[in-house]
């Protein structure tokens, strides 16, 4: 398995309140920019849209790809994020 980056490791470590949708592994100021202003503000928003889709990783990839143009890696380190902190406290 690839090795997790800092800001991953650092958001599944803990219950995600209302932290802000940058907070999320593969996803920066520039998409989350974007994400906000289709609606997307708070990490937890993204993550019902990720339950929504009922946690499939193609679907859930796709959609972030046409929300906020997401490239290959920033897609599979966001979903990523997603999956993992959800077997953690779901």
């Amino acid at each position: 398995m690839s090795s997790t980056s800092q800001k991953h490791r650092d958001f599944v470590a803990e219950p995600m309140g209302e932290k802000s949708v940058r907070a999320l592994a593969g996803i920066g100021e520039v998409l989350g920019e974007r994400l906000a202003e289709k609606g997307f503000d708070k990490a937890y928003v993204v993550l019902g849209q990720f339950l929504v889709l009922k946690k499939d990783e193609e679907l859930f990839q796709d959609w972030l790809k046409h929300v906020c143009c997401a490239n290959s890696k920033q897609q599979r380190d966001c979903y990523g994020c997603l999956q993992e902190w959800c077997d953690s406290f779901l």
